[in-house]
């Protein structure tokens, strides 16, 4: 029997993928659980993905014409009962303020005291007082259209917490935008959607599918919402980006009108999109492995790690001088707009060094001995290949050629991600079929199943929910496209003209 290799986590994803996905996040030190039930305390390594995700999206935005504003986090109660549908979806998940101080209670300890005249909301999402703003800021179609974007963090009550993935606090983008015709609004909710595609797929290496979303998973209150899904490595589909059509209904509830160009008032036409931190969940589920965190040279906190090697007491100032020179050298070097963010770790602490840069998921680690500088030459571990594998590199050579290198990293993960996806994506016509795909693995292991099945759907709400009901799957997407699809709806047998992605979710 062939001995078992030891990995850097446990237990493995085969092992336990949830409690996996728990323990690589400990052991690359990016967040851990704060002292406030469901949120989290994201620690440099984890906050310098967040950092670069802001600096590279908010510079996509700003290419489009969006600029960035700031709104208050608390929202009248009353803002959010103009839009029924829209209150009536976030209900469930929302904080409220009641009072504005605390005092001594008379058995001692502080209690709440000075009741507020209206319970205010902490932030779920901010369409209702964006919307109180535009309705100040617009008075005719001269003023449109309004392209504004706020980096902020929003609170949504959450049971069931996972850190990065769903938590009751988290950081992301929200955009919201005002038309003058609704053409002008599709048209921006389909190119903002283009842009977190592009993001998600070049930066962060995940593939994704784009599309709509069935009635029943629109964000409330809007009439079209648009998605881009990921395949996760447990084969679950994780929602990366959304953005909404949103019509009119806002204008109407918070009055954003304009006089058109014949002098006659009419409502905007408005737009949200966002993305949150749940995309470093994203990124941990879909490049990890059992050693720990691998992470796309684009989005990297650091992209390299010099590690010198000596024996104590002998050849350190040698090596270190080595070394800070290497190091140097890399730090003048741009990768995609940026310079390259080098690590030096000369701590005597054996080969738990290695190990720890390993778990963090550092793209590149280069060892430097006494004989690489004999060599001239440093010794080199790419993250996405086996952490045994290594090789010796001219100095010169590696650093001249190491954004390549990176480059080359950051086009594997994506065609690895790719590939695992296009594994485990099946056309499903049969409904006996559809149903063993996605519970035939799950009697052992409830985690892991199936993957992502195009399946007819006739339209219908009922069909939707049966298979929600029997088996916890969803219809990801409506996959763009105006081509039609004969088939025979995969839960009643009735005639379709559409195949959508159907898949279970975080």
């Amino acid at each position: 029997m062939a001995k078992q290799r030891q990995t850097g986590v446990k237990p493995t994803r085969e092992e336990d993928y949830a409690e996996w996905y728990q323990q690589i996040i400990k052991v690359s030190d990016m967040a851990e659980r704060s002292p406030v039930r469901g949120c989290m305390v994201i620690k440099p390594w984890g906050f310098a993905l967040w950092e670069n995700i802001t600096r590279i999206l908010d510079g996509m935005f700003k290419d489009t014409g969006v600029k960035n504003a700031y709104f208050p986090l608390f929202i009248p109660l009353s803002f959010l009962e103009k839009e029924a549908e829209h209150v009536e979806g976030f209900a469930k998940e929302c904080a409220v303020v009641t009072h504005h101080r605390l005092e001594q209670g008379a058995e001692g300890g502080l209690v709440p005291a000075g009741k507020l005249n209206e319970p205010l909301v902490v932030r779920p999402t901010s369409e209702t007082i964006i919307g109180d703003s535009f309705s100040k800021w617009i008075s005719s179609y001269r003023d449109l259209p309004i392209l504004i974007n706020q980096w902020a963090n929003v609170v949504r009550w959450e049971m069931r917490t996972r850190v990065f993935l769903r938590t009751s606090e988290f950081l992301w983008q929200e955009g919201h935008t005002a038309h003058a015709t609704k053409k002008d609004a599709v048209d921006r909710t389909v190119q903002m959607l283009d842009v977190y595609a592009k993001f998600v797929e070049e930066n962060l290496a995940i593939p994704v599918y784009k599309g709509r979303k069935s009635a029943a998973e629109r964000f409330p209150g809007a009439l079209d919402t648009l998605c881009i899904e990921a395949m996760m490595q447990d084969k679950k589909a994780l929602q990366v980006g959304t953005s909404h059509f949103l019509g009119q209904n806002f204008a109407k509830s918070s009055g954003i009108k304009f006089q058109n160009e014949r002098e006659v008032e009419e409502f905007a036409w408005t737009t949200s999109w966002g993305v949150s931190t749940r995309l470093i969940g994203g990124l941990i589920m879909t490049h990890s492995d059992d050693d720990g965190v691998i992470l796309p040279p684009k989005i990297a906190s650091s992209h390299v790690v010099l590690l010198p090697i000596f024996r104590k007491g002998e050849d350190r100032d040698r090596v270190m001088a080595y070394t800070n020179e290497v190091a140097a050298a890399l730090r003048e070097k741009v990768y995609h707009g940026v310079k390259l963010v080098v690590e030096v770790d000369d701590r005597d602490i054996g080969g738990a060094r290695g190990w720890e840069w390993i778990k963090k998921g550092i793209p590149l680690r280069v060892e430097i001995g006494p004989r690489d500088i004999e060599s001239n030459s440093v010794f080199v571990a790419r993250r996405d290949q086996s952490v045994k594998e290594k090789a010796s590199i001219k100095k010169i050579k590696f650093i001249g050629e190491i954004t390549k290198v990176l480059d080359d990293i950051q086009d594997n993960l994506f065609a690895k991600a790719l590939d695992f996806r296009d594994k485990n994506t099946i056309e499903i016509d049969e409904t006996e079929e559809f149903y063993k795909f996605f519970t035939a693995e799950n009697q052992e292991k409830p985690e892991i199943h199936g993957g992502f099945s195009i399946s007819s759907w006739c339209g219908r709400d009922e069909c939707e929910a049966k298979i929600k009901d029997d088996l916890a799957v969803t219809i990801r997407c409506i996959p763009f496209g105006d081509e039609i699809q004969e088939g025979k709806c995969i839960c009643c047998g009735q005639e379709s003209r559409k195949k959508v992605v159907f898949a279970k979710s975080y």
